[in-house]
């Protein structure tokens, strides 16, 4: 009974820890301001008739923190990397010359700055959702093996564990989000 108990414990860590980690990457895709090149991560290109990531088609640069550079490995996809960005929703002007695409990063006006902090706040809150969501399971779980004859000193104990891994893992969310937020709202 031991062993399985600390398995749904180990369950539930791993389960939260992906929570953190998917809110990280969704908290990071949020632009500041700044340019980063993980902006054009979820983009696709039409490459030799299959949907592929731009950054596996070109290379992606920040020379300043106002500018990406797009360079692709071959100039005849070029105009297709071009459009996929204008038809993105990252609301960006593409400048091609012929040999690379030029993103200017406009800065953000007040009004986007709310909008984005309310997006972060969502990514947040799901991330929060997803680790009680975890939680639930393995008190499920655990509830299930006191049925099954754990004893309930032990099943309490572990109710306690996960308690504490739950609030451990919402505090690094918020802690994010914190960082988030004022990387946001700093002009």
């Amino acid at each position: 009974m031991e062993e399985d108990i600390q398995f749904y414990l180990d369950h539930a860590k791993e389960l939260m820890a992906k929570s953190i980690d998917h809110t990280k990457v969704g908290l990071q895709k949020l632009r500041a301001g700044k340019a980063m090149p993980n902006m054009l991560d979820d983009l696709k290109v039409e490459y030799y008739g299959n949907p592929t990531p731009i950054s596996q088609v070109a290379s992606i640069n920040t020379p300043d923190a106002r500018t990406i550079v797009v360079k692709p490995w071959e100039k005849s996809i070029i105009s297709e990397i071009e459009r996929s960005i204008i038809n993105s929703d990252l609301g960006l002007n593409p400048q091609n010359d012929g040999e690379l695409i030029r993103i200017n990063i406009p800065p953000l006006t007040e009004d986007r700055r709310k909008i984005l902090v309310k997006h972060a706040r969502t990514e947040a809150e799901n991330g929060k959702i997803s680790v009680r969501n975890a939680r639930k399971d393995a008190n499920d779980h655990l509830k299930k093996l006191q049925k099954e004859g754990a004893s309930e000193d032990m099943i309490k104990k572990a109710e306690g564990e996960v308690q504490k891994l739950t609030d451990s893992y919402t505090a690094k969310i918020e802690e994010l989000l914190t960082k988030k937020e004022e990387e946001i709202m700093t002009i």
